[in-house]
């Protein structure tokens, strides 16, 4: 389970990163999908921290478990919330991303919960 946790932990932590730097350097197609969930602009660089930290937590918690599975709680309330502003927006289409990454991003928090 060690591997497998490892594994997801650096796949959420790139997908992550990636979000995190397009949002920082406001990447068009990021930013047209925030405006149309009414996400002010002022908020991309606290998002892109969030997914930052998320990233860093989630590698960390190779070595030390427990940062890992909070972190991973974190990522997956951060992708909760982002289900959340899309369906208060109607916007059906853009909830399944954040639902599939919310999947994906508890996958480590199980894992590192059974082996422990």
């Amino acid at each position: 389970m060690f591997i497998a946790y490892v594994v997801l932990a650096i796949l959420v932590s790139l997908v992550l990163l990636g979000s995190a730097r397009g949002k920082l350097v406001r990447d068009e197609k990021i930013v047209a999908g925030m405006q149309k969930v009414n996400v002010p602009d002022s908020w991309l660089p606290r998002l892109a921290t969030l997914e930052i930290l998320g990233a860093i937590g989630l590698i960390a918690g190779i070595w030390v478990r427990p940062l890992g599975i909070a972190a991973g709680v974190g990522v997956v309330l951060y992708f909760l919330g982002a289900i959340v502003t899309h369906i208060r927006a109607k916007d059906g289409k853009g909830a399944p991303v954040p639902a599939v990454l919310a999947l994906l991003a508890a996958a480590p928090v199980l894992l590192g919960l059974a082996a422990n």
